[in-house]
């Protein structure tokens, strides 16, 4: 590859969308960007929110997923330059790894000239990540619905967001370890339990897909982690709770412990209700977010 600098840009995202536990997900208006070229030596910078928290060695995770696409194929990574600029909050639940990892596909394709479509960068996104929701939403954009099949294979299917609807993201000022959110939950559910969240999954995709407004707040229950997850998040369970016209629901953003508040367009006040509730419980939040991406990673 010719040392021309390329430019690629991911979005954030947020996964399990209330009861749609590991399996849906959306991109978000708030972006990774990656300037990269071949180079003598490995040189990597990060400017942007949180980028004191992202190395600028060889352990930086980019960098690592491109040489671990390179030990997938067989070929051989070269050092590249590498200025990060991220825009994505780092340990919030709003999926900065993913972003990363997603980038570090795309530019290990690119650097080696793999040729690779974007349904196989989601493949192997997929491989290395261990699941497709966030990834599925960081290379399609829109809502995506996202699976592994009984070979191994990422499987995941884009929606268009209906535009009578919009969601925002309320991002409060402490940070939960995917680690520590995972690790109370429980290693089985009730038949009772998993009906309950597969109703509401199918009632989400539609709804979220048609305008179908009767069906909210149902559409956004959930048993299988949020209410695991209440102590861990001050103000969780009544956030999930909030109810006010032009609302449709609130859930926890992945693991959290950054909020998604699904809206009507024209009622994007119903935010601050989020940010009232964690004031409540002494802690301060910001709006990062108003839109979803339409549009998964660009190439430049």
């Amino acid at each position: 590859m010719p040392a021309v600098r390329r430019t690629v840009r991911v979005p954030a995202s947020s996964a399990n969308l209330g009861p749609g536990f590991d399996a849906l997900a959306l991109p978000l208006s708030l972006y990774l960007e990656c300037r990269f070229r071949p180079a003598d030596s490995l040189v990597i910078c990060a400017s942007g929110r949180d980028s004191g928290l992202i190395s600028t060695g060889e352990d930086n995770f980019i960098w690592r997923t491109a040489l671990r696409v390179a030990a997938d194929t067989g070929a051989r990574m070269p050092p590249i330059e590498l200025e990060i600029a991220n825009d994505i909050p780092v340990g919030k639940g709003l999926g900065s790894s993913a972003a990363a990892l997603t980038a570090g596909v795309v530019i290990a394709n690119e650097i080696l000239g793999l040729g690779w479509d974007a349904h196989r960068v989601l493949d192997e996104a997929a491989q290395i990540e261990g699941h497709p929701d966030n990834v599925a939403a960081c290379v399609l954009g829109s809502i995506v619905a996202s699976a592994i099949d009984s070979e191994g294979v990422a499987r995941a299917v884009r929606l268009e967001l209906d535009p009578h609807y919009n969601v925002a993201v309320v991002v409060p000022d402490f940070v939960l370890p995917t680690s520590e959110a995972r690790r109370v939950l429980p290693q089985t559910y009730s038949r009772e339990d998993t009906v309950f969240n597969v109703q509401r999954s199918a009632l989400l995709i539609v709804a979220l897909a048609t305008g179908a407004r009767d069906v909210f707040p149902t559409a956004l229950e959930d048993r299988l982690h949020q209410p695991y997850r209440y102590d861990l998040v001050p103000g969780l369970e009544e956030i999930t709770k909030l109810r006010a016209p032009g609302l449709l629901g609130c859930a926890l953003s992945g693991a959290g412990p950054s909020i998604l508040v699904f809206h009507e367009r024209g009622h994007e006040r119903v935010c601050e209700l989020v940010r009232e509730v964690f004031a409540s419980r002494g802690h301060k939040s910001e709006i990062v977010c108003s839109a979803v991406s339409t549009r998964g990673y660009k190439l430049e």
